[in-house]
């Protein structure tokens, strides 16, 4: 029976009771607030959604309130013990927590020097393009959205999981990238340290217009304008996002001088504001390259780097990485995951100081 003829068999009373359900569902879910749309949405549709965390990772559906309505992903691994880091990895937009875990790289490196990982997982009813919402007030301050959603998620690792509090750190690409900033400057006494790839500086935007007119973002392919603050300006969005006065966290910044989806310009403004907010100056201290790209160093007056950044040369939007067995190779690549030459996850692991088991 073709789907045209089983609709013309369907009787007028039949046809009043599913208009009459339809419109019930709609005035339903008009009445939800946006995150219980998309609960109410995936509950319904669910294969428009995306799937739970696969395998190697295991889904936690239970780690405190959820207003950001994102998933759990976890990869612990089996020798891992107690008192061992965290890494959280944000995945870019079109991908998901699977994307983002062995085709980084980041699975070897947990296995090898034994630290846990959390990959939260961005859901389709909650942005189209699977993106974390970086650009959304609702979901870049402390306490609201996205940014609480995943400090509860690593609240219930650092507790379950026994991590050494001291010990945890954030990285990501792209919208993850952006969210990394997020987490960094609203929960900063949370942090160790930090990586963003192709990244946006923290409030840049507050909504999606902004993002796409002011800080670098393009849908089109074509390279999009950046906005050029101060240090002291970028700065000053961090320090006003928490009244944290203790340690702050050193940062690892990458970008590819290739990519049209975030203006490499970004990666500037993004030394600028993490600089600022460390108390040093925008110099570099020391620089060299790493196979061949460009790698700079920013000290403070002890000598420690608290900032570094690495630019890909010819690399376009997405995570460096170079396939091989070697100590410092690394990944597969995917969508958004470059073979660069260079391993980004070594080189961050190194970075951090978590490449020790």
């Amino acid at each position: 029976m073709d789907a045209t003829l089983a609709v013309s068999q369907v009787s007028p009373r039949e046809k009043t009771g599913s208009s009459r359900l339809g419109m019930l569902l709609f005035v339903l879910l008009l009445a939800l607030p946006m995150r219980a749309h998309a609960q109410f949405f995936c509950s319904w549709f669910p294969f428009l959604c995306p799937k739970a965390c696969s395998q190697p990772l295991a889904e936690v559906t239970e780690f405190g309130s959820n207003p950001g309505n994102l998933k759990m992903c976890t990869y612990l691994p089996p020798n891992l013990g107690a008192s061992r880091p965290l890494v959280v990895a944000l995945h870019g937009c079109s991908q998901q927590a699977s994307d983002y875990d062995d085709e980084t790289g980041w699975i070897k490196f947990a296995d090898k020097h034994r630290f846990a990982l959390l990959l939260p997982q961005q859901q389709q009813a909650n942005n189209s393009r699977q993106c974390f919402n970086w650009f959304e007030a609702g979901d870049n301050e402390r306490g609201k959205g996205e940014a609480l959603s995943i400090r509860n998620m690593i609240g219930k690792i650092v507790a379950s999981a026994v991590i050494d509090p001291e010990k945890v750190y954030v990285t990501g690409l792209s919208a993850g990238g952006g969210m990394t900033a997020v987490m960094l400057a609203t929960y900063p006494e949370v942090f160790a340290g930090g990586a963003i790839i192709a990244g946006i500086p923290y409030k840049c935007a507050n909504n999606v217009s902004e993002a796409l007119d002011q800080c670098g973002v393009s849908l089109t392919g074509q390279v999009a304008p950046m906005k050029d603050l101060t240090p002291a300006a970028w700065g000053n969005l961090v320090r006003s996002a928490s009244n944290h006065n203790g340690r702050l966290p050193s940062i690892s910044i990458w970008q590819g001088t290739s990519d049209t989806t975030v203006n490499p310009v970004d990666q500037r403004e993004l030394v600028d504001q993490w600089t600022n907010v460390l108390g040093i100056d925008q110099t570099p201290d020391g620089q060299d390259t790493i196979h061949g790209h460009e790698h700079k160093l920013y000290k403070n007056s002890t000598g420690k780097v608290l900032v570094e950044s690495v630019l890909v040369n010819g690399m376009g939007h997405g995570t460096p990485i170079a396939p091989g067995n070697a100590e410092n190779q690394c990944g597969k690549v995917a969508s958004f995951i470059r073979d660069a030459g260079i391993c980004s996850s070594f080189y961050i692991t190194k970075f951090w100081g978590i490449d020790s088991p």
